[in-house]
This record gives C-alpha cells, structure tokens and sequence, in this order.
C-alpha cells in the first residue's frame, strides 16, 4: 500500500500530461496593448487583405490596430466611448464601431486609420455586419431594440427596423444574401432582405435562452448561437429553419467564431474558459474542450490562414491587465 502512493502520483502525472497533449489548444504568447489595465475589452475582427486585428476596448474607449505579421500595434485610435464592435467596409475602405457610451456608429478610414464620423443611433449599439453586396453596414441597437441600416457611401442611416425583443448580433449570409440578427428576448432569429430592408421571417430558435452570439458557416447552411440564458451553444439549420443541435458551453458565453478550415467553433465564456466544438460530418457535432484561460474574456477571433486564435484579456492571475492572448490550433487527423 506504501509503494502504490508513487505508482499513483506517476499515474496522475502521466493523465495530467496527456489531457495537455490533447487539448484543442495550445499558447502562443501575447501582444501587450497601449491602453488602461483591468477595463473590458469586447469584439475583434480580422482584415485579412492586410493582415491587420482591430481589437475594441470598451471600458478605455479605445480600437487597437495590430499588424498580424509582426504582432505589433500600429495605431490606437480614440474618441470611441463604450466601443463594442467593429466591422470593416473593405470596399469603401472604412472601419465602422458601435459606441454604446455615447449611442454614435464611428467611421475610421481604413487607410489613414483616422476617425472622420460619427453617426447617431437610439440605444446601445452593439453588433455589426456588413452586407458588401449591397453596400449597408447593419447595427444592432440592442436596448432600442432595432437594426440600424448604414449607407456606407453617404454614411447616413438610410433605415432602421424595430421589433419587440432586444437585438443580438447580426450576420450577412452571402448564399442567401439576407441579414440574419438575433431576438434574444423572443429566443428567435429574424431574417432581413437587404435588398428591401424588410423583415421576411422569425424564426424560433429551440431550448437556446437569450440568443445573443452568432457565427455562421455558410457553404453547410449553419448558424451558431450562444444562448447566454442557459449556457448552451445551439446549431440554427439555415434551411429548415429549425435548431439541429445544443451542447452545454461554460458560465458566461459572449462571442462565437467559426474556423471553416479546420470545421472548429469557439465560445468565448467570461468565467475564463474557451469552450471548443468540432464540426463533423453530415451536421454531427461534438464538445472537444473547455480550455482553461483568463477569467472576464468575452470575445474571440480566428486568423483562417493560420488557425491562431486570439483573445483579449483584462487580467492576469486576477491582476489588472490589457493584452491579447494568442493560442495555436492544435490539429488531429479526422474531424
């Protein structure tokens, strides 16, 4: 019984190792930000034409330009009060936030990185889309409960749609060409032809509670959404207009992203876990992890080119912090 105790210490070491090993991600490093420590960060997108990562701070008001292929920070750019998201206009060459602070969409040019506008909404603007075909930035004005619709070539709001819940992010869906946005007090999606900006259809969105974050997979006629209410993550059959499948995410679900390459969706889950998803096939999905980060992360971006993932953190060890955190994927054989 004595000498079992070392058998045992080894046996723990050794699982301890391997669940390392298979973990679905793996740390990168970092990338130290300019701004104030312990203030909340929110959405992240990627310009994958120039390689460039625009991360928002909200609670500094700030937007982060990071050149991906050194890692460094070109700009900061400020006058954005309460900054939740960002989306880029690639062909009108401009960056667009929602400035829940102050209820102002912002209007960055893409190439002097300068903020030139400021467009005002109702009430706490929130998620972004951009419909390139047709030439609209959509804005969830969450507590307004409304979709903002932009003309980004006058950059003036051309319509805005109200409904009866709070609206959650919003998606363009390039196959069907509509705007899908999030009712998360109706655990519903509305559908929008942004042709007409006119609601076509609502759709109930199954057990997910509070559907907030939403992420799609186009080419497989998907949407994923994080329903903050019961902490699920739920797949939304973008042909059936039902929910196909739910899987339990980690306390405090935000931000969603889907890796079309490696058919892998992350939950961004501020109780600090990453929770990580595998898409199979046909439409069959399975629960790889919740991988342990900094507590307070709500959001997520992935670099498809490269599969790294990046995560903005506002502590460290429970000390106030301001970086990003950069995982690798780590890749098995089979999906």
């Amino acid at each position: 019984m004595v000498r079992a105790a070392p058998l045992l210490l080894l046996a723990a070491l050794l699982t301890g190792a391997y669940a390392y090993a298979q973990a679905p991600l793996a740390p990168a490093g970092f990338i130290d930000l300019p701004g104030p420590k312990g203030k909340r960060f929110d959405y992240l997108t990627i310009d994958s034409t120039k390689h460039y990562l625009f991360a928002t701070h909200l609670g500094a008001g700030l937007l982060y330009v990071i050149d991906l292929k050194n890692n460094r920070v070109v700009k900061t750019i400020s006058d954005l009060p309460g900054i939740e998201g960002v989306e880029i206009a690639p062909d009108a060459s401009k960056v667009y936030t929602s400035n829940w602070f102050e209820n102002k969409i912002g209007v960055i040019d893409l190439e002097s990185l300068k903020l030139i506008k400021k467009i005002p909404t109702e009430a706490k603007p929130d998620g972004i889309a951009y419909a390139a075909p047709f030439h609209k930035i959509y804005v969830s004005d969450e507590r307004a409960k409304s979709e903002a619709v932009v003309d980004v070539a006058k950059d003036e709001i051309t319509k805005t749609l109200h409904f009866d819940s709070e609206t959650g992010n919003v998606r363009y869906d390039p196959v069907s060409r509509h705007v899908l946005v999030n009712l998360q007090e109706k655990n519903a999606i509305v559908e929008i032809d942004p042709a007409t900006d006119r609601e076509l259809a609502q759709y109930a969105v199954g057990e997910c509670r509070g559907n907030h974050g939403m992420a799609l997979d186009a080419e497989h006629r998907l949407a994923f959404l994080v329903c903050e209410d019961n902490n699920r993550m739920t797949v939304f059959d973008l042909v059936s207009h039902k929910a196909i499948a739910s899987l339990p995410i980690a306390e405090g679900g935000d931000v969603i992203a889907f890796d079309p390459g490696l058919h892998r969706i992350y939950v961004a889950c501020y109780s600090g876990v990453i929770s990580v998803f595998q898409e199979g096939d046909p439409k069959h999905f399975r629960k790889l992890a919740d991988v342990t980060i900094e507590k307070k992360a709500h959001s997520i971006a992935i670099d498809t080119s490269t599969h790294k993932i990046y995560v903005p953190e506002q502590e460290v060890n429970g000390k106030p912090a301001a970086r990003i955190a950069i995982y690798d994927a780590v890749q098995k054989s089979g999906r």
